[in-house]
């Protein structure tokens, strides 16, 4: 249903900007209509490293849990993160950093549809400004964390 993709250039390292969006238990700290956030466990994957971490949405009158397991690729900067449980019918996301002259790239790739018609078509309605202040929000944490100005 809904899906965002958007890549941006950002004055920081590829891995700053890894270590920021990697970091899961973090986002109550700076993330909108994200309240909770507990880390379930981290375990090696292959190349990568696999984290389980349940998170607690707080939009509107609406309060959900779900859960989501995180594939951390450290060598490729990478982040691919699948819904495992909670309000959602599915839920894929994907992160993607790169060095480039003046910084980073980063990219970022959403696609999610709730179970609740009701949530469903209040994100509907917002969708596009609510992934626009998420976004948003990595950038000011990048900015408090590293000093930039973005």
């Amino acid at each position: 249903m809904p899906t965002h993709s958007e890549t941006r250039t950002l004055p920081y390292t590829a891995q700053q900007m890894y270590d920021l969006v990697g970091d899961v238990a973090k986002y109550p700290d700076f993330l909108p209509w994200c309240a909770a956030a507990r880390i379930r466990r981290v375990t090696p994957q292959g190349a990568a490293r696999l984290m389980e971490a349940d998170l607690v949405i707080s939009f509107k009158v609406f309060r959900e849990s779900f859960g989501s397991r995180v594939l951390l690729w450290d060598e490729a900067r990478k982040i691919d993160t699948e819904y495992l449980d909670g309000p959602f019918r599915y839920m894929k996301s994907n992160w993607a950093f790169r060095d480039v002259q003046g910084g980073c790239e980063v990219s970022f790739f959403v696609d999610f549809e709730f179970r609740n018609a009701v949530l469903q078509g209040i994100i509907g309605v917002v969708f596009n400004e609510a992934m626009q202040r998420i976004v948003r929000a990595f950038e000011r944490r990048a900015d408090a964390l590293y000093g930039g100005k973005s």
